[in-house]
């Protein structure tokens, strides 16, 4: 029995994996790539050999099938760096115009768990905002934002559409300083991927952030879902001594990523 996860079968999928990439960094955003059956036989692999390779840049963002008209190159993904400590709380360039559409907004109480993170009671009211991010009007991220209440009296759903962070400072005078934020991989729901436009179980990045002011007050906690197929973080590591090529130890943890904050 042929086994595909033989040395030389994964060998074969990933010369193929790479052509196509190749394919893909010579082709702009909406190009059509070769039908499968016209890349097999250049290739000299089976089509189920070539599948799994397109299954493959489909599911992470780099090709799109459209039923009946064949592979493109799909649209590039949105990307951000992290930003060193040094560099004063901002949102890092990122391409496109983002907007926000917001999709409920109510008070709440904190709970233990939230309370915890924004050091409050678990009796305290919480602003609770679920918003859609959207980057050229298309969907890129739901975002789950919880403010104490007695932070923002009468804040108001048009509001944080034109700006959570940017009204803080300007409205309240409250400037946020710094945060502390987890990225881990998940999958979609349903109710998710539908607002998303993907497919359920699609992947997706999980952020978890408390963001504080300047005297320390926790002034929001999110937690975000990103487009694993649209969305990308990119890293600037600081290197360890010159006599060592390696990255240092603690460079990733020496950088602090703020993401999409206004």
């Amino acid at each position: 029995m042929h086994d595909d996860r033989s040395p030389r079968a994964v060998l074969k999928r990933e010369r193929v994996r790479a052509h196509l990439l190749a394919l893909v960094e010579d082709r702009r955003p909406g190009d059509a790539i070769p039908s499968e059956r016209t890349l097999s036989a250049e290739l000299g692999v089976s089509r189920p050999t070539l599948r799994a390779a397109v299954d493959e840049l489909v599911a992470t963002g780099q090709l799109v099938r459209e039923h009946g008209r064949g592979m493109f190159v799909a649209p590039a993904k949105i990307t951000q760096e992290l930003v060193s400590e040094s560099r004063p709380a901002a949102a890092p360039p990122a391409p496109g115009t983002w907007t926000s559409r917001v999709l409920a907004f109510r008070t709440i109480t904190a709970g233990a768990r939230i309370g915890r993170r924004l050091k409050v009671s678990p009796a305290a009211e919480l602003v609770y905002v679920a918003r859609l991010r959207l980057v050229d009007g298309a969907p890129i991220a739901l975002e789950y934002l919880h403010i104490p209440a007695d932070l923002v009296p009468g804040l108001t759903p048009e509001q944080m559409e034109a700006g959570f962070y940017a009204h803080l400072r300007e409205e309240r005078g409250v400037v946020t300083a710094q945060a502390v934020q987890s990225i881990e991989p998940t999958v979609l729901s349903e109710d998710e991927a539908e607002l998303l436009g993907v497919p359920v179980l699609s992947p997706a990045l999980l952020f978890d952030r408390v963001t504080s002011d300047r005297a320390g007050r926790p002034v929001e906690y999110v937690r975000s879902l990103y487009r694993g197929d649209r969305y990308r973080i990119v890293s600037r590591l600081a290197l360890g001594p010159a006599q060592d090529d390696r990255p240092g130890p603690d460079a990733s943890r020496a950088a602090s990523w703020w993401g999409t904050v206004e």
